[in-house]
């Protein structure tokens, strides 16, 4: 089992950057895809980015490559998410996701563990 803990929201400027970070309890991290959603007011949690266990397989939405980054670090039991060029439309409560499974994706369904979130709100 494992518990995640979010840290690292904020209020930023239109193209401004945030670093949330995920540290992670338990001593079997690096068992974990980890990933990370995003749920904005009055919509559904969407997925933003997922690094697989050992870090060499990375996945981004359409709406963050080339913004986001998304990084690890198993002795530290932490997971990360870099937002660059933020954006109104970025602005929404981050959570990050645990999965067992090698073959976890995009849906919030393959993932075990969840942390309580993070908000993120962009202003223009």
């Amino acid at each position: 089992q494992v518990q995640l803990v979010e840290s690292g929201g904020g209020l930023v400027q239109a193209g401004g950057s945030l670093r949330l970070s995920c540290a992670a309890s338990g001593r079997t991290f690096d068992n974990y895809a980890m990933a990370w959603f995003r749920q904005a007011p009055g919509k559904e949690r969407e997925f933003v980015a997922r690094i697989s266990r050992s870090g060499g397989i990375i996945r981004y939405a359409d709406s963050v490559r080339g913004r986001f980054i998304i990084s690890r670090d198993n002795a530290e039991k932490t997971v990360y998410l870099l937002m660059n060029s933020l954006k109104p439309e970025d602005t929404a409560v981050y959570s990050c996701a645990a999965a067992i499974s090698a073959y976890s994706g995009t849906s919030t369904n393959d993932y075990d563990y969840w942390g309580q979130g993070t908000q993120v709100t962009v202003s223009s």
